[in-house]
């Protein structure tokens, strides 16, 4: 032991001379640390940058938890304090070798008095100045404020977003298709809402009373989003519970006024709109539930057929009575977090509806019969829907998430013109996502999906049989870096695979990219390139109906469509006097391959079904460019009283690149046919507009707030209807000519005389009793205009709706 003794004391003197100038150096080092909260509700604000004065090399961001370290050298410092949507601070601080000063930091609101919003915007949480994409943003405070009963009320006034006869249409990437093959993905929760015979929106089984937040991108979506998100995507949140139980109850009731014309009215029976919804959510100990539930009844406003004594119609003979809509609708939420293992939770969240209603493809004419259906031209359905989706999460301290979600899907709708459509979907997502705070606040997603579809239906035997199928896989990563605090760049890509039938398959690659750069203190520039894919559903490609004189036809070759959408937009943050807002400006192209289009013609006449009626066909190459422009504010006027508004414009120029290409030809005996092209099919072919499009749009909302008070207003302009099939003209003309053995079928004089542009105002009213209670009426088409948006279709009337929530 002694003669080790020289060894070990040179070790130590070896160690001292190593470990003394660190001393030295930590003596002369102090630390500045701390947390950055908002002012509105204390909470944490993550990624929140604090800089040096005059040195923004020296400085960080906060955690995940809000707080900061930073270590400094003696002396005396300002730090500029910074997070998007709030007033910056100054902070001074004096720093002492060895000593630790402490700090938190309150920020205020940029925009006064509105509450933070949470945005993820596809699989990666991301600031609204990171996105670099157009994005509208409903928090739950606009959709309770809307009185809505559904949420396609809640959606009707978002600029750049319109939905037609229950189709999501952005930026005019749509004509009209009856919602079916939609290129507006739908999800709630990261999960699809649509069917998986015919990628229509499942509107009423989203829960309207648990929504958190809404948020519609503009622009192509298919890298993360998946193939129906050709022309954009539509994302709902739903809330888990909080610290606090929460239950919430609503009852509604209304009516339909009679149409502006006494004599276009129907009806017999009391025009009735009523209603009920519940939620309760709470926390028992390490397991999160929410349950709710909706019953809706509604009479409708549009009514049976009526036929000409020469045409017999004994499938559509239906009454006032059957015409009516009911549904009920029951949903959970269960999670449970573990306890030995911190960050994993597991659950299954689960959703079941039964539900009579109606799909009425067109009216019966456009005077007394403008709200009534066309004979055979109306299905009654009767509906039961589930699903069972189990989920497994977990949160690593390491930074990483893994997520693997799946569901089981289940539709059985049963129609009365003795078809049927039942629907088994099976849907996997697994994703991984790893967040790189040191490597410039990297984040990286990757993951797959896949999407198995078996469908019975003899409404689908344009395939040569009732049974199809349909499988998708898709791999998919993103990645997303920050440099310089100031440029946010994305890139991504998706490998999709789809077959139908077993037939070969097709596989495609997609990319997008994207840049976000913050210019000054609330000005950002973005900008995206992106491409768009979507492959044919088995009701675009086989559906085959007869519905009375015209019907549904199918299109075994329908090929995919693809599109590529380039964007350039700014958002700046503004202030005028105790107005506060933002005002956002894109300017976007989106070009359009194989474009799918739902067609009325005359078809090949081998078909022995129908005269005439809608296809769906490739129309080839098409551009549309345009404006999108948004401002959203809050002001308080007077202490007390506040006044929020939201405004939107959006003008498209669409147009077909290939107006002499030929999708289609109809055979006849002999060996003629006819050519079917952009040109020759369409009403006004001179400027090469896309049929069923709007040029303009506007959209508004104006509200106040004032002791417990909300009066609301909103306004909905479109400009008129450009263009349209020249077939609907020509099949107009033939059921005249018939002599009465064809029910006549009416629309040209209103598109020729009416079709000037659509101007409809929604007015409302709310009172708050305290946080509990609140009562409130709407009156919905204000000014009870009568207006088409589609042809053949008549939008409501005036509606009053009277409700009271309850909620603790």
């Amino acid at each position: 032991m002694v003669q080790n003794f020289p060894k070990i004391k040179q070790l130590c003197l070896l160690l001292a001379y190593i470990l003394i100038p660190f001393a030295a150096f930590s003596q002369h080092q102090g630390y500045f640390t701390g947390r950055v909260l908002s002012d509105y509700n204390n909470g944490p604000l993550v990624g929140a940058n604090i800089k040096m004065y005059r040195n923004a090399s020296v400085g960080t961001a906060t955690d995940r938890n809000g707080y900061f370290f930073l270590s400094l050298k003696p002396g005396n410092y300002q730090f500029i304090v910074s997070y998007t949507g709030m007033e910056t601070d100054t902070v001074n601080v004096s720093i002492h070798s060895g000593d630790t000063t402490r700090r938190t930091i309150k920020l205020k609101f940029f925009v006064s008095n509105l509450a933070p919003v949470e945005v993820k915007v596809g699989r990666l949480d991301q600031k609204p100045e990171d996105l670099t994409v157009s994005m509208e943003i409903i928090d739950i405070k606009q959709i309770e404020s809307k009185n809505s009963t559904n949420i396609k009320t809640v959606l009707k006034d978002t600029p750049g977003l319109n939905i037609l006869d229950g189709e999501p249409q952005i930026r005019g990437g749509s004509g009209f298709t009856f919602g079916v093959g939609s290129k507006v993905g739908l999800f709630v929760d990261g999960m699809p809402a649509l069917s998986g015979d015919a990628n229509r929106p499942l509107w009423d089984f989203i829960p309207l009373e648990n929504i958190k937040q809404i948020e519609v991108i503009k622009g192509a979506s298919s890298v993360l989003s998946g193939s129906a998100s050709l022309s954009g995507a539509i994302y709902v949140r739903t809330e888990y519970p909080g610290l606090k139980p929460v239950t919430k109850f609503r009852v509604y009731s209304g009516f339909y006024n009679a149409p502006k014309y006494k004599y276009m009215k129907w009806w017999k029976q009391f025009p009735y709109i009523a209603g009920t919804s519940f939620l309760h959510s709470r926390m028992i100990k390490n397991t999160d539930l929410v349950i709710g539930g909706n019953i809706k009844f509604d009479h409708g406003y549009e009514g049976p057929p009526v036929p000409l004594p020469t045409v017999v119609d004994t499938i559509t003979d239906f009454n006032e009575s059957q015409m009516a809509e009911r549904s009920a609708n029951l949903n959970f939420k269960i999670r449970h977090r573990n306890k030995k293992y911190e960050g994993f939770n597991y659950g299954v969240n689960g959703n079941f509806q039964v539900q009579k209603t109606k799909l009425m493809v067109a009216w019966l004419d456009d005077s007394a019969g403008f709200y009534r259906a066309y004979p055979r031209a109306v299905v009654l359905q009767d509906k039961f829907l589930f699903y069972l989706d189990p989920f497994v999460n977990y949160y690593s301290p390491l930074g990483f998430k893994h997520s693997l979600k799946t569901r089981v899907m289940y539709n059985n709708n049963q129609m009365s013109n003795n078809q049927m459509i039942k629907n088994t979907v099976i849907f996997t997502d697994y994703s991984f996502r790893r967040d790189y705070p040191s490597l410039n606040d990297l984040k990286f997603i990757g993951g797959f999906s896949t999407q198995y579809t078996s469908s019975y239906s003899n409404i689908y035997i344009g395939s040569g049989s009732p049974y199809n199928r349909h499988f998708n896989l898709s791999g998919y990563t993103e990645v997303k870096v920050n440099l310089l605090d100031m440029l946010k760049l994305t890139g991504g890509f998706r490998l999709e695979y789809n077959t139908i039938n077993h037939e070969i398959g097709n596989l495609k690659t997609i990319f997008r990219v994207g840049a976000s750069f913050k210019l000054l203190k609330e000005t950002y520039l973005r900008m995206s390139l992106g491409q768009g894919y979507r492959y044919p559903t088995i009701a675009e490609r086989y559906i085959r109906i007869s519905m009375g004189t015209f019907g549904a036809f199918d299109n075994p070759d329908l090929i995919p469509e693809t599109s590529v959408n380039a964007e350039l937009g700014i958002k700046q943050g503004f202030k005028f006097k105790n107005y506060f807002g933002y005002l956002d400006v894109a300017f976007f192209q989106q070009d359009y391959k194989n474009t799918i289009e739902y067609l009325f013609g005359f078809w090949d006449s081998t078909y022995t079904f129908a005269i005439a009626g809608f296809k769906f066909v490739n129309t080839g190459r098409s551009r549309i460019v345009g404006v999108d422009i948004s401002v959203t504010g809050r002001a308080e006027l007077f202490p007390g009283f506040y006044m929020n508004t939201v405004f939107g414009y959006n003008y498209i120029m669409p147009k077909s690149l290939d107006p002499n290409y030929v999708f289609a030809q109809d055979f006849k005996p002999g060996g003629n046919h006819t050519d079917f092209t952009f040109l020759n099919t369409s009403v006004d072919p001179d400027r090469h507009i896309l049929k069923y499009r709007f040029l303009h749009s506007v959209k508004a909302n104006l509200e106040f707030e004032y002791k417990g008070f909300s009066p609301g207003f909103t306004l909905r302009y479109f400009s008129k209807l450009e263009n349209l099939d020249k077939s609907i003209e020509d099949f107009e003309n033939a059921t005249k000519a018939a002599g009465g053995s064809l029910q006549p079928i009416e629309y040209m004089n209103y598109y020729y005389n009416e079709n000037n542009g659509n101007v409809i105002m929604d007015l409302r009213l709310a009172y708050s009793f305290g946080e509990k209670y609140k009562v409130s009426v709407t009156a919905n088409n204000l000014l009870n205009r009568w207006y088409s948006l589609r042809p053949l279709k008549a939008e409501p009337m005036r509606s009053i709706l009277f409700q009271f929530s309850y909620k603790i």
